[in-house]
C-alpha cells in the first residue's frame, strides 16, 4: 500500500512541473490534478473519471498508471459498484388505467363501425344506375370561335437610305474625282488611288464620280461587290442601290 496523492506530488516536484504546464500537456483541468494529489476524489465527476485521470497523470510523470488505478480500486471501491444500478420501471398498470384504456379502444371501434355502415348505405341507396358524364368545359367551344393566330407578315428588307461606297485600287493606279449630289455638288475627293493605299469610303444619298481607270478598282456598295462601268474616263452616278453611267453634266 502507498499514498497515491503523496506519490504523485513527489514525482511532480522532482521534475519541477507546475499545474498550468501539466494541464496543457495532459488536457486534465488543474483542479482535478490537485484533487488527485490531495486524494479528494469526491471532487471528480465519478470513479471512471478518477481512474482515467489517475492513469494519464501517473504515466505522464513516468509512473506505472495501472498500479495507481489498482491502488485506488483496492482502497476506495471495495464492495461498491462503480455504476449505480438504475431502478427498474414497473410494467404493472393500475386497474383503473387499464379500464380507461379498454373503454377508449371500444369507443374507437364503435366509431369505425358506424362510419363503415354509413358509407355502405350511401353507396347502396344513394347512387343511380346510369353513370353521370363529366362535362367537358371545352366541348361547347366551336373551332370557328377559336381565334386564329395572326399570320406573320413576310419580312421585307428596307432599302438603304444612303449609299456607302468603298473603293480599293487592286490592279493599278486610278485617278478619281468624287462629288456629293451631282457634277456641281461638293467635291469630297480628288486624287490618285494606288494599290496598297487605304480604301476610300464615301457615304451620301447620291455620288457623282469620274474614274480615270475604273478597271483597276474593286467596288463595294453597301457591303456588296458591284461592277464599276468602264470608260475613258468613266463617269458614273451612285445611288443607294445602283451604279450607272451618268452624263457629264448630271
Amino acid at each position: 500500500m502507498f499514498e497515491i496523492g503523496n506519490s504523485l506530488r513527489e514525482a511532480r516536484l522532482r521534475q519541477g512541473l507546475d499545474f498550468p504546464e501539466l494541464e496543457q500537456a495532459t488536457k486534465i483541468r488543474g483542479k482535478y490534478l490537485r484533487a488527485l494529489e490531495q486524494e479528494e476524489f469526491a471532487q471528480l465527476p465519478g470513479p471512471t473519471y478518477v481512474k482515467g485521470f489517475l492513469r494519464s497523470y501517473a504515466e505522464y510523470l513516468g509512473l506505472d498508471g495501472q498500479l495507481y488505478v489498482d491502488e485506488y480500486n483496492s482502497r476506495f471501491l471495495v464492495g461498491e459498484d462503480e455504476m449505480p444500478a438504475r431502478p427498474r420501471r414497473s410494467n404493472a398498470r393500475r386497474p383503473e388505467q387499464r379500464r380507461i384504456e379498454s373503454n377508449v379502444v371500444l369507443l374507437a371501434l364503435a366509431g369505425i363501425a358506424a362510419v363503415t355502415l354509413l358509407v355502405f348505405v350511401a353507396w347502396r341507396f344513394g347512387g343511380s344506375g346510369d353513370k353521370q358524364a363529366i362535362p367537358n368545359p371545352r366541348a361547347g367551344v366551336s373551332n370557328k370561335h377559336k381565334k386564329a393566330a395572326p399570320a406573320r407578315k413576310p419580312h421585307r428588307r428596307t432599302a438603304p437610305a444612303k449609299a456607302h461606297l468603298v473603293l480599293t485600287a487592286t490592279s493599278g493606279d486610278c485617278w478619281l474625282e468624287v462629288h456629293k449630289g451631282g457634277a456641281n455638288g461638293k467635291m469630297v475627293y480628288a486624287g490618285t488611288l494606288q494599290p496598297g493605299s487605304r480604301p476610300l469610303h464615301f457615304t451620301a444619298k447620291r455620288l457623282w464620280i469620274i474614274a480615270g481607270a475604273p478597271q483597276n478598282l474593286t467596288v463595294k456598295l453597301n457591303g456588296a461587290l458591284r461592277a464599276f462601268p468602264h470608260g475613258d474616263p468613266s463617269i458614273v452616278l451612285v445611288e443607294p442601290t445602283t451604279i450607272q453611267r451618268a452624263p457629264t453634266a448630271a
